[in-house]
């Protein structure tokens, strides 16, 4: 498993807790932040995928 994959998925569930936290807060900025890091960590997460896919 390639590390971008476990990263992505960490920042993918830090950014999950972003929105949610802000959302109980109020605050939009925390929620903009949350989605943000969610969107970048998908995207890792996608290309630790692939360099996987490449290395079978």
């Amino acid at each position: 498993m390639d590390k971008n994959r476990i990263t992505g998925s960490a920042k993918q569930a830090k950014g999950s807790l972003k929105v949610v936290a802000g959302k109980m807060l109020g605050d939009s900025k925390l929620q903009a932040e949350g989605r943000a890091d969610k969107a970048v960590g998908k995207l890792q997460n996608t290309i630790g995928g692939a360099k996987d896919a490449l290395k079978k």
